[in-house]
């Protein structure tokens, strides 16, 4: 697994001997893990601080649900429900905050309140102003694999070549946002767990992690608490098994430990007390 060091305005992130942890905030009332827990200013702001003092290296906060068959909401009601939460967790933790959106609007409101990344679901697909405005912000990026969109993603999902499509897209990606003024240090990608592919895709996907990393850039995986999680709990258990937290903890540390083996650089966690253990143990072995 190739090594990145990522520095951007007064942050540097070392990305492949260590695992990142980016901690995920959603303020929204409808997300598909922890939907309406951290929908109001001050139990996001509290969640933040909570996450940046377990260990964070990373938070990643996002006003949009994207679970599946999910709907856009707008511009305005995306800013008005994180520009505030991020303004004060800006100047109260010392890790940088990234703005989950699809819209140059929200992420442009977003790095002027004090987010210093963007996480886009869309690869700047939906918009493609959002490249200009992360090169002239001087902004590392996400750029994300996802087939449709949220809303009509997980409907019938089909592949030719599971791992060629997602490499190509992501590869024709990132030679856009370089072609727009990105540096590639400042590139990162994601291909998508869940975002369009069955369980079987998912597993797949992680199992091949190092036909993306032929593409030279550090890797994004976000398997916390996905529904392929549930699906496989449900199939090797004699009980359906209801949405039972613990196990889907349990369930996520395998996958997150799959993606580090795999050759993740980074992993995008709900429950961040529990990744930054597992991983440091992770690391030890690895690097021993």
């Amino acid at each position: 697994m190739g090594n990145f060091h990522l520095e951007f305005g007064r942050f540097h992130l070392d990305l492949g001997s260590r695992a990142c942890i980016m901690g995920v905030l959603n303020v929204t009332p409808d997300s598909f893990s922890d939907g309406g827990r951290f929908d109001t200013y001050e139990t996001a702001v509290a969640q933040g601080m909570r996450l940046a003092e377990q260990g964070a290296d990373i938070l990643d906060i996002g006003g949009e649900s994207t679970r599946p068959f999910s709907k856009p909401v707008s511009e305005q009601e995306e800013i008005d429900r994180v520009i505030p939460v991020i303004q004060t967790l800006a100047g109260k933790i010392s890790i940088p905050i990234s703005i989950d959106t699809v819209k140059s609007g929200v992420a442009k409101a977003a790095l002027d309140a004090g987010a210093a990344m963007i996480n886009d679901i869309s690869a700047f697909e939906q918009d493609s102003a959002m490249a200009d405005l992360a090169a002239g912000y001087q902004a590392p990026v996400v750029l994300m694999h996802m087939k449709g969109t949220p809303e009509t993603m997980q409907v019938n999902p089909d592949y030719d070549d599971l791992m060629q499509e997602i490499t190509g897209y992501l590869a024709a990606r990132a030679a856009f946002a370089v072609s727009r003024g990105i540096p590639g240090q400042h590139i990162i990608l994601d291909p998508g767990i869940g975002f369009g592919k069955t369980v079987h895709h998912n597993l797949v996907l992680i199992n091949s992690l190092e036909k993306l990393q032929a593409l030279g850039f550090p890797l994004l995986m976000g398997p916390s608490r996905k529904s392929f999680i549930q699906n496989i709990l449900n199939k090797n258990s004699p009980d359906k098994i209801k949405k039972d937290p613990e196990k889907i903890e349990i369930g996520t540390l395998a996958a997150v430990g799959a993606c580090l083996s795999a050759g993740a650089h980074i992993v995008r966690v709900h429950d961040v007390a529990r990744a930054v253990t597992f991983a440091r143990v992770f690391d030890a072995i690895r690097n021993a």
